[in-house]
């Protein structure tokens, strides 16, 4: 082996990778330094934003704590709502008057910081999400001014907002079960109606995904729609009762029409179809002019159409109305009723092509069947105040009105 030395690197550094080192949190810090810019400004939010935007604050990171100090005034302790160590002042939301003129600029302000960063936006999601979680930690007063801050953020449309980042926190069970949900949410309905209608408000509670549940802001033991409707109107929110009154009655409606038409489809006695009509009626409070518009809808929709054979669609029509005639005249039971019926007949031979030509056959066959009297018919050709396709079909009828009008005068 040979007897040489190995050669040596003598005299040269070895670099070696340095890690990066990331500063330690100091939300602290961060805290004092808002809150300082905020008692040198007197809080005078325009200052205020102008001051943070020429600041080296690192808001990328201490997001949340800004919110925080915006909201309470200070950092609040982990979890909860109560104030940590550090400065305060006295200009937060908390702090002013639950007036909608006091809480409006801040909403602005933050409209404005979040023009310039918008990144901000999650992290006003996530406390105001920590907030509403945490509602019972507020007092009354208190839950108030979120409540109406809330409304003004949607009514302002803060920068990307989601609603679902305010409704579903609130459904916490033991919020909900104490009352505080309800009281918040009517705060935030009544405020938001201010400046907004209520289109504006189901429209946010639609993206909140909470409009078909509304009766889950209520407590248990008062979860019923005559509840909703003594709340509502107590509060002077009478156009959301009316609103929730339509959307149960709409429901009720379709559940009847869903039910009829399985009957019918399935070709029931009709005195089990009448009881089923009678029972949904009852239950449904439904007015007897929307009961004859169902029965005409449900008994149509059941018909096997052609789609080229107009005669084929004229037996089919009079044959479902011969089969049938009894089922209206259980419901058809006074000329008012009669009336909307051909109003109806009326509307939906105008609005669908292969019926056109179809409604003086269906009103002979109806006059036919005792469901029309000739009254009736008389009073809608010669007053009728429907004027869809009107002079089509009164011109259309006029061979059967003469007869009818014939008979009249010879009795």
């Amino acid at each position: 082996m040979s007897s040489k030395e190995r050669p040596t690197l003598g005299g040269t550094r070895i670099k070696t990778r340095k890690r990066n080192i990331a500063a330690p949190l100091d939300p602290a810090a961060f805290s004092d330094a808002v809150v300082q810019i905020y008692l040198d400004n007197a809080g005078d939010l325009e200052l205020i934003a102008k001051n943070l935007e020429s600041s080296d604050l690192n808001f990328s990171r201490y997001g949340d704590t800004f919110f925080e100090v915006v909201f309470t005034g200070g950092r609040t302790q982990p979890g909860t709502t109560k104030p940590d160590e550090g400065d305060r002042h006295p200009y937060s939301v908390i702090e002013c008057e639950p007036k909608r003129e006091l809480i409006l600029p801040s909403v602005i302000y933050i409209q404005k910081v979040l023009r310039r960063k918008p990144f901000l936006i999650k992290n006003l999601e996530n406390v105001m999400r920590r907030f509403l979680q945490s509602l019972e930690l507020f007092e009354e007063n208190e839950r108030k001014k979120l409540a109406i801050f809330t409304a003004l953020a949607f009514s302002q449309k803060l920068s990307g907002l989601p609603p679902e980042t305010v409704f579903q926190p609130l459904l916490k069970d033991n919020l909900v079960a104490k009352g505080l949900v309800l009281s918040f949410i009517t705060d935030f309905f009544k405020e938001y109606l201010v400046d907004n209608s209520l289109d504006d408000l189901i429209s946010i509670l639609k993206r909140g995904k909470v409009e078909e549940n509304l009766l889950d802001f209520f407590p248990p033991s008062k979860r019923s729609n005559e509840s909703f409707s003594e709340h509502f109107t107590k509060e002077g929110l009478v156009a959301l009762v009316e609103y929730n009154e339509k959307k149960i009655f709409e429901v009720k409606l379709k559940e009847m029409k869903s039910a009829l038409t399985t009957q019918i489809t399935e070709e029931a006695d009709i005195s089990e179809v009448i009881e089923t009509v009678k029972l949904r009626v009852r239950d449904a409070k439904l007015p007897d002019t929307e009961v004859v518009r169902v029965l005409w809808d449900v008994l149509m929709d059941a018909v096997q159409w052609s789609g080229k054979n107009q005669q084929q669609n004229a037996n089919a029509a009079l044959r479902q109305v011969k089969t049938w005639a009894e089922l209206l005249n259980t419901f058809c039971t006074s000329g008012k009723l009669e009336l909307e019926l051909m109003y109806k007949v009326q509307m939906q031979c105008y609005e669908d092509a292969k019926l056109m030509k179809l409604f003086p056959e269906i009103v002979r066959s109806l006059y036919e069947q005792d469901v029309l009297a000739e009254d009736t018919i008389l009073h809608w050709s010669r007053k009728g105040t429907n004027t869809k396709g009107r002079q089509t079909f009164v011109k259309a009828l006029e061979a059967f009105v003469n007869w009818l009008e014939e008979a009249e005068e010879e009795e």
